[in-house]
């Protein structure tokens, strides 16, 4: 059975969103960031040596990356669901979106996260910070127009992936500007397995 490493308040929670759509059976092991440092704990280093989350282990694949988790865990149990044909045009769309949640429009989200720890010290960063926001959002925004997903008309991998990123824009308070994405994130809420996962994994609750 697949076993699912899961940190809260972490990008695992939309690793549970995914297994809870496919109806995969697996086994969660849950771990608690320290609640001062907001750390992992050292347990995860004993799962991956960057103690890290998500891991997942399925017989003899071990995968920390939750892109390459959400692409392998749609490839092996999927059944040809939650993602395009590879010879249809939808496919690399997809696949970009796939890549582009944390290779890019991460980076201003994180950045913002750990600059406004720094308080008035971070202040001569915001400025460039929020335009790179500006910039992704804004990105992420025209690409929903008219759209109830980001690739074709139904749940792809590519909506899991892209979840975080709207989750962190939430925390934010960034969502009023930016109103097809705030009405993709609540359309995704709604879903019954994306209730379960939260029931399951935890709600986030990112110390902003």
């Amino acid at each position: 059975m697949l076993t699912l490493h899961h940190l809260n308040d972490s990008r695992s929670q939309r690793i549970v969103w995914l297994l809870e759509e496919l109806g995969v059976p697996y086994e969660m092991k849950k771990y608690q960031r320290d609640a001062q440092t907001r750390l992992a704990p050292p347990e995860l280093k004993a799962v991956h040596p960057l103690g890290k989350s998500p891991v997942i282990v399925d017989g003899d694949v071990k995968i920390a990356e939750s892109g390459a988790v959400v692409d392998y865990i749609i490839r092996r149990y999927g059944k040809g669901a939650m993602m395009p044909a590879r010879d249809s045009a939808d496919f690399e769309a997809y696949n970009e979106w796939l890549h582009y949640s944390e290779g890019s429009a991460m980076l201003p989200l994180m950045l913002n996260l750990y600059v406004s720890r720094l308080k008035e010290a971070g202040a001569p960063l915001h400025p460039r910070i929020d335009s790179e926001l500006a910039n992704h959002l804004g990105y992420v925004e025209g690409a929903l127009q008219g759209k109830q997903f980001f690739v074709g008309d139904a749940l792809t991998g590519a909506d899991i992936q892209m979840s975080f990123v709207g989750e962190m824009a939430k925390a934010f308070g960034k969502l009023d500007a930016y109103p097809n994405l705030k009405a993709w994130l609540e359309r995704m809420h709604a879903r019954p397995a994306f209730k379960r996962s939260v029931e399951k994994g935890g709600a986030y609750r990112f110390a902003t």
